[in-house]
């Protein structure tokens, strides 16, 4: 499936490990930057993550120059404009995002704004419109899922015009992840299920997508195999440090995969929902995931039935026919997200997820228009989209 011409690209330095965020002030350093802003929100601080990683500073000379704490679940351009404050008022050089998805996505936007000199985030929204270097930029992942601390994307919430953009440049890759499974261990289980089901996305539609490539693809394929034996692991036991690490470890490498490949049906059908019925970004995902995957069959079905290896095992994919390899790892995903669901309750169904039925046809509407079909190995009329929804109701 691989065409003749290729790009993949991701400058991020990891460290990763127990104690691994000590090596913070080493590493600002390094990036010759000593009065970070800490850019996070309530619930990493409530949670007392917060207070490890004040600990990492204890005899450092490097200091924290600011901690702001009150980022929204969707954060916005008006918030971006006041931590920009923030960093200019207590002459910070340096950005550090602690948390989700959120918190990190606002910290790419701040430092858009403070490394331009800017007022107005708006005015690089879309692809590429960043020129040069943007301030050192480090990120701590509280959750084990997005995979933001090694995309360069960003999606802020527009106030004034009421939809999200999207910020898109290498620009906005962080010069560092720091992945440290003490800062995961706090997740409940069904978040822990959640964001696990959406760092299993991101790889499989790396993997399936029209942009995948060989190095996205190992990436993709790594994270799939640990994702499935480690979730279970993590999901019932939330302070096993080795299931927390390794899944940690997984999402970033989706990160890694997707931000070079790109995603699918899946993303288009989840951002919808999403916006429509304020369903959860990982709930959304894992629910779509199984039912996307039989859409794009016909087109991609042998490729699907490559990954049953990394999920399953070297065992299942060698006693199971090449051609029913697909339907087995779809099988077993659900077979997984079964398992997941009765320890958790994470919800198998739309309905289960509080999607109302009337809700179908403005979810497919949106979902069409969604540039994440793009990059998948079918189009997707409004009909087609219904059809998938309907079933995932």
């Amino acid at each position: 499936m691989f065409g003749s011409y290729y790009e993949f690209y991701n400058s991020v330095k990891i460290i990763s490990g127990d104690k691994a965020l000590d090596n913070i002030p080493y590493e600002l350093g390094i990036l010759n930057v000593k009065r970070p802003l800490v850019i996070t929100d309530k619930g990493v601080e409530s949670a007392g993550l917060i207070k490890i990683f004040i600990n990492a500073f204890k005899d450092a000379k490097e200091e924290i120059g600011a901690i702001y704490s009150d980022v929204p679940p969707d954060s916005s351009n008006r918030v971006v404009n006041r931590i920009a404050e923030v960093f200019n008022e207590n002459n910070c050089d340096s950005i550090i995002a602690v948390g989700g998805g959120s918190p990190i996505d606002t910290g790419k936007g701040v430092n858009i704004l403070v490394s331009e000199g800017a007022s107005d985030l708006m005015d690089f929204a879309g692809a590429d419109r960043l020129v040069k270097p943007l301030k050192p930029f480090i990120v701590v992942p509280t959750t084990a899922g997005t995979g933001s601390e090694a995309t360069s994307v960003a999606v802020i919430y527009n106030e004034e015009e009421k939809v999200k953009m999207e910020f898109i440049s290498s620009y906005l890759l962080p010069n560092l992840a720091v992945i440290d499974p003490r800062m995961t261990e706090t997740m409940p289980p069904k978040i822990t299920a959640a964001t696990g089901m959406d760092a299993l996305t991101h790889s499989v539609e790396a993997y399936t997508c029209l942009q995948k490539n060989p190095v996205s693809d190992a990436y993709a394929f790594s994270a799939i195999k640990f994702i499935s034996e480690y979730l279970p692991r993590v999901v019932e036991n939330g302070k096993d440090k080795e299931a927390r690490l390794w899944m940690a470890n997984a999402a970033t490498m989706s990160g890694i995969a997707f931000s070079n490949s790109m995603v699918g049906a899946v993303h288009a059908l989840g951002h919808a929902t999403g916006a429509v019925a304020k369903v959860p970004h990982g709930v959304a995902m894992s629910i779509f995931l199984t039912h996307c995957l039989e859409y794009n069959l016909p087109k991609t079905g042998e490729i699907i039935g490559e990954l049953l290896l990394p999920f399953s095992g070297a065992d299942e994919y060698a006693k199971c026919p090449a051609e029913k390899r697909a339907e087995k790892l779809i099988e077993d995903i659900r077979y997984l997200q079964s398992k997941l669901q009765n320890i958790s309750g994470l919800p198998m169904k739309l309905s289960e997820a509080g999607v109302e039925e009337h809700q179908l046809g403005d979810i497919a509407n949106l979902a069409i228009n969604d540039g994440a079909l793009m990059m998948n190995p079918l189009d997707m009329t409004f009909d087609e989209a219904m059809v998938v929804l309907k079933k995932a109701f």
